[in-house]
């Protein structure tokens, strides 16, 4: 039976509640809930265990050789992510055929299409075949028009975020860490300097994805195909954000910034996406230059932005994660580069 005979042309709504201590089990019920000719005896389980946000639990039914993905939020995630926005981009953007349909959506999760191929690894990044793939197709996501928005998300969401930063952890340990590395008043000031520099750059408002990092990034070799999942964080942004993360996550979730692109390396990956994103135009090399002093200016913001992530994620997540040991490595390459990226 194909994929498509399970699609439904409305999102459809399940009054269930996964509970996280069970979720093999939980997800197996969803399946058979949402999809009432399969049988439990035919579902294969595996649970994913790299993410930080949510709990991901993949679902193939042997029988039909059918897979979706059963995604359970993490507790207090509707802080950060607004979870209506991201089913209407998954909505949108599957009718474009950028990602994969979304099966139904319940009280405290998703069901949605598997991208069949594997998860780049950290080194995948900077492969000089897959990186140009990358470039490539997001270009094709910055072109795509999903909303009447114009304005960039950034700024409103980083504002609203450091207001949910509390001023102290429940957790001795977590807190201890947390007043020994940040001043709440000196994030303030610094956010309110970083907007200044940046809006005054008018980098072009598209729709990103806002999170590509390695595991967010699918290959299927057998068609030399790049494919981007998981749009929590998607939104109308500055396209130079959406580059610049991508190129921060070079350094991976240990965040070894030896690893971020040269600026050779950026240039001759900002030539592609250039000339993906305006096919047929001639690229000057001071229209890659000016992209690239964008770009790494907006990597400040992609340090802040993940910094104040692993701030308030901090106080909610049950996953484990040393989020407030992620924030003082991203804010320590925000102070580290600052000086740096806004000369340029």
């Amino acid at each position: 039976m194909e994929v498509n005979n399970f699609c439904y042309k409305d999102i459809k709504f399940i009054d269930h509640t996964v509970v996280i201590a069970n979720l093999l089990e939980s997800s197996g019920e969803v399946a058979l809930k949402l999809f009432e000719s399969w049988k439990k005896e035919d579902l294969e389980l595996v649970q994913f265990k790299s993410g930080i946000t949510n709990k991901l639990v993949k679902c193939t039914n042997k029988h039909f050789q059918v897979t979706v993905l059963i995604r359970t939020y993490g507790k207090k995630s509707d802080v950060i992510i607004d979870r209506v926005m991201e089913t209407t981009n998954i909505v949108s953007l599957s009718k474009h055929g950028l990602v994969r349909e979304v099966y139904c959506r319940f009280n405290n999760g998703i069901v949605y299409g598997y991208t069949p191929g594997r998860a780049l690894s950290v080194p995948d990044m900077s492969n000089q075949h897959i990186c140009l793939l990358i470039a490539e197709h997001m270009a094709v996501w910055h072109k795509v028009n999903i909303s009447n928005e114009n304005e960039s998300s950034l700024f409103p969401v980083l504002w609203k975020w450091l207001k949910e930063v509390p001023r102290s952890y429940a957790d001795p340990k977590t807190d201890e860490k947390f007043q020994k590395n940040f001043k709440l008043e000196e994030l303030f000031n610094e956010l309110t300097n970083l907007e200044n520099e940046l809006v005054k750059i008018g980098s072009l408002v598209v729709f990103c994805h806002n999170d590509l990092l390695s595991g967010n990034i699918i290959y299927d070799e057998a068609i030399n195909k790049i494919s981007f999942i998981d749009l929590e964080y998607g939104s109308m942004n500055y396209r130079s954000f959406d580059l610049a993360n991508h190129f921060n996550e070079f350094a991976g979730f240990e965040c070894d910034y030896s690893l971020y692109p040269s600026k050779e390396f950026q240039q001759k990956w900002l030539r592609h996406y250039l000339c993906s994103y305006k096919p047929g135009a001639t690229i000057t090399d001071e229209e890659v230059n000016e992209l690239y002093r964008e770009v790494n200016k907006f990597a400040l913001a992609s340090h802040f932005y993940w910094g104040v992530w692993g701030l308030v994620q901090a106080q909610f997540s049950e996953i484990n994660f040393d989020y407030i040991g992620y924030a003082k490595l991203r804010f320590g390459e925000y102070y580290n580069k600052k000086e740096e990226f806004l000369a340029l």
